[in-house]
């Protein structure tokens, strides 16, 4: 388990460097203190944004489309990874009620469809369109 990283994984550093690459700046892994004492460390940030990406591993976070438990001890996995997803929805929720936008993307959507879905995002963020 010491082995496992919990930042700077293969997947994370792809993302971050496709978008410095296309010319964008953020920050990595800060923590961000919310209301009620809450405490997130988001994988990329934009500040002035105020949006917070996260990189899900397919193992970890319990793809739905690439997940496999391993056969000896299943219900311990499979406890973990979903006390991991129910961890995911909480911090989103905070996140997005101290008025954040969150993107969560998995390892198998990296490094250009991702990188590519901040971009839209953080243009939209940028340039909001006037309502009507």
């Amino acid at each position: 388990m010491r082995a496992n990283r919990g930042r700077d994984t293969g997947p994370e550093v792809a993302l971050r460097s496709t978008l410095h690459a296309r010319g964008l700046r953020f920050r990595k892994n800060p923590r961000l203190d919310l209301a009620g004492g809450h405490r997130v460390r988001p994988d990329v940030v934009f500040p002035t944004e105020r949006l917070a990406v996260f990189v899900d591993g397919c193992f970890w976070h319990g793809c739905r489309e690439h997940r496999t438990l391993p056969r000896s001890n299943a219900s311990f996995w499979r406890q973990k990874i979903e006390g991991t997803r129910e961890r995911d929805q909480q911090q989103v929720a905070w996140l997005e009620a101290a008025g954040w936008t969150v993107i969560r993307l998995w390892e198998h959507d990296l490094p250009e469809p991702g990188a590519q879905r901040v971009i839209e995002i953080l243009d939209a963020l940028r340039n909001p369109t006037p309502e009507t």
